[in-house]
Formats: C-alpha cells, structure tokens, sequence
C-alpha cells in the first residue's frame, strides 16, 4: 500500500462547468518527486467512509512544491467527485498516495502521438511540460465537447499552434484513427487516455496497420461503478461479506479487514486481480486478458452480475 501524506488545497479553479482544477501543496513535508505520466490516488472523506480516487498529476515534473489534478464531476458519481466539486475549498487538508507512474513516456520513441478524449487530457499536460525542457518531439489529438469537456483546449492551441489538433463540433473536424496512425513512422509511439470506446479504437486501428503492442500504450481510470448489492464468500478466511450498492469490491473487503495489493484502484495496474471459483463478474477493468478473466477478477471495479453472489480465494 502506498504511503499517505496530508496536503493543503492551495488553489481551486473552475475550467469548465463539469471540470474543477485543484493545486496541492505539502503540509508537513515536501512533495516527492514525480515523472510525467504520474497519479496520485486522493482520500476523500465521504459522510462515514473514505473514498480513494485516482487522478492523473497535470503539473511540470520539474516542480515538486505542488500537485495539480483536474477533475470531472461524474453524473454516477459515488460521492468523490461529487465532494471535490461542491465540498472541497481552499486551505482544506486530504491525504494522497505517493506518485506512482503506469502512463510513462517511452524512452525510445523519437515521436509521441497523444490522443485525449475529454477528461483524458490530464495526462498529457504533464507530459506535454516535459517534452518542452528536453526538446522532444509530439502531437496531441484532443477529442472533446464545446464548454463543457474541453479542459485547456484555448491554452493547448495558444501555445502550440501547429501540433495541437482539436475534434469537436465547433472545429467540425472528425478524428479518424487509422488516418492518423497509417502514416507514422516506426520510431513514433501513440498513447491515448480517454473512454473506453476511445482506447479500444485506437488499439484496434494499430492492430489493423501492424503496430506492435510495445508502440501502444493507454491509461483510463475506471471509477468503481455502483450496481446492485451482492454477498462475496471468501472461502480460504471462512467469511461472507456484503458489498453495498455505492462500494466497490476491494472498499468492501478493505471495510472488512481483508487486504489487497493496490495501486491504482481503477482496473489499470493488475495488482489487486483476485481468483475467484463461483459466480458471473462484470469485468471493468483495462488488464486482464479475456482468459484471464475467467478465473482472476479486479476488485477495485469488478461487481457480480445482478443476483449473483461471488467466491473468492481469499
């Protein structure tokens, strides 16, 4: 488990009506040190229970006196977004994880491609920051929607007219991902972060034009989706646990007293998969393969289908 150190909100702004901004600063010692690409995982306190949200860190690496993140407010939120938007103020102390970083650059690509989808943008404002101190070579590919999910789309093309490339109703411009990764050459690298939909097309078009895997890389939190209340039987510990409506999983188990490894807690890092033997699984997660899935769940976002209880080897 990553350790957890207090910082203060320094400042908050409002980007968009759906996207909050926030700028930590340390409280009783100085920030580590973080690669771009980095997340933190943030500890809200929701009513009577903590939840951990992880969020990418969009500030220049070469500034360790603050974090900053960039936050959408989630229509199903299961309170975390909801608390940063309409709870969270200036000077209030929360509680991150350490930087930890599944989202780096590839230290051989001559090129990098960015593809953002909204909220996906985070990201690759860090990179962005530090491409500009080494000399590195990029383009970003920025799908959003007018006034609401287009997060620094004003900024972005401000400062880098010519490798800025905006898709949304006011540009009228389309994104086709194949176009965009037929042309490129064998030393450029895509990285996208955005909806699912988004990552699964820009994985099926480098496939299609015989990319391979180690050029393509991805990063989507999943939030824990809330679904119906299931009961999970862990069979080496003897228990039956309940898992609420609006709790995921691995909260569950956490509430329970039950450990798990975790790192990102939004199905990207694999660390927290689980076996299970019984029951049908909403998988949610970006690591397991579908073999994998049918013996190793994630509890940070996998539930039971509806009416189904799960049993777990823990």
């Amino acid at each position: 488990m990553n350790t957890l150190m207090p910082v203060r909100i320094r400042e908050v702004k409002q980007i968009t009506p759906i996207i909050r901004e926030f700028t930590f600063e340390g409280v009783e010692q100085d920030l580590l040190p973080f690669s771009s690409g980095s997340h933190i995982v943030v500890n809200l306190p929701i009513q009577d229970r903590v939840v951990r949200n992880a969020y990418s860190l969009m500030s220049d690496p070469l500034n360790c006196h603050q974090y900053q993140i960039a936050v959408r407010l989630q229509e199903q939120s299961r309170g975390g977004s909801r608390y940063l938007h309409q709870q969270a103020n200036v000077g209030d102390i929360l509680k991150v994880s350490a930087p930890l970083n599944l989202f780096a650059l590839h230290s051989h690509a001559r090129h990098h491609i960015f593809i953002a989808g909204g909220i996906g943008i985070t990201p690759f404002m860090s990179h962005i920051k530090h491409l500009l101190h080494i000399g590195g070579s990029f383009e970003l590919h920025y799908a959003c929607r007018d006034q609401l999910s287009n997060a620094y789309e004003q900024l972005l093309t401000e400062l880098f007219k010519d490798q800025i490339h905006i898709y949304s109703d006011a540009t009228g411009k389309r994104l086709n991902l194949e176009q965009l990764l037929q042309n490129q050459g064998l030393n450029s690298h895509v990285y996208v972060c955005g909806p699912d939909r988004l990552i699964e097309g820009v994985q099926q078009a480098a496939t299609a034009l015989g990319w391979c895997d180690r050029r393509v890389h991805w990063e989507a939190f999943n939030a824990p989706p809330a679904g119906a209340a299931f009961d999970v039987n862990l069979i080496k510990s003897q228990k039956k646990i309940h898992v609420a409506s609006d709790y995921s999983l691995l909260e569950a188990l956490e509430k329970n007293g039950i450990e798990i490894p975790n790192l990102c807690r939004g199905g990207v890092c694999g660390q927290c998969a689980t076996r299970y033997q019984h029951g049908e699984v909403e998988h949610h997660d970006h690591f397991l393969s579908e073999q994998e899935k049918q013996l190793l769940l994630m509890p940070c976002v996998s539930r039971a289908k509806h009416g189904c209880s799960l049993d777990l080897d823990l």
